[in-house]
């Protein structure tokens, strides 16, 4: 057994859990300095668009780490509240071009210093230099284990030729 395994009787030395909670710690401060007009999800969502747009709402669910019938859902969602648009690309009928509306770049503008409450806050009990190596310690293992998830990050760069001419 490797020195830094143990029989893993307590739930706290397993990575998944401790990863639970975090998510579970940042959730309720996303809330706290972010307020409830956007989930976590509705916000990842609308800041990839904001920095993409015309994508499609596949690539755009691709690259935010997320399921597409779940993107599909949070897509209709932000239209409903008047955030994004979607429009049929006429290369492909099937898909459909999104851009955020003015409204939805100023509630993104608008939540920025949240954000930047949320990271402080999340970050508090690190030192910065902590802060920074727990920050890329982080990155990796979710770049390195990407395959592994059930909704696998794709690179902007990879989304069909379709979406991007659409732009």
């Amino acid at each position: 057994m490797p020195e830094t395994e143990s029989t893993l009787t307590n739930l706290y030395e397993h990575p998944g859990h401790l990863l639970r909670r975090a998510q579970q710690i940042s959730v309720s401060i996303f809330y706290d300095e972010m307020g409830g007009e956007l989930t976590p999800v509705q916000y990842a969502m609308l800041r990839n668009l904001a920095g993409n747009p015309g994508i499609d709402q596949v690539s755009l669910s691709s690259i935010s780490g997320i399921d597409t019938s779940t993107g599909a859902t949070v897509c209709a969602r932000l239209e409903e509240k008047g955030l994004l648009e979607r429009k049929v690309i006429p290369t492909n009928r099937r898909q459909r071009a999104l851009t955020i509306t003015r409204a939805g770049q100023q509630l993104l503008d608008d939540m920025i210093p949240g954000a930047q409450r949320l990271r402080r806050r999340l970050l508090a009990p690190l030192t910065g230099e902590e802060q920074l190596k727990f920050m890329e310690l982080l990155t990796k293992l979710v770049q390195e284990n990407n395959e592994q998830s059930r909704a696998p990050l794709t690179p902007i760069a990879a989304t069909p030729p379709s979406a991007r001419e659409a732009r």
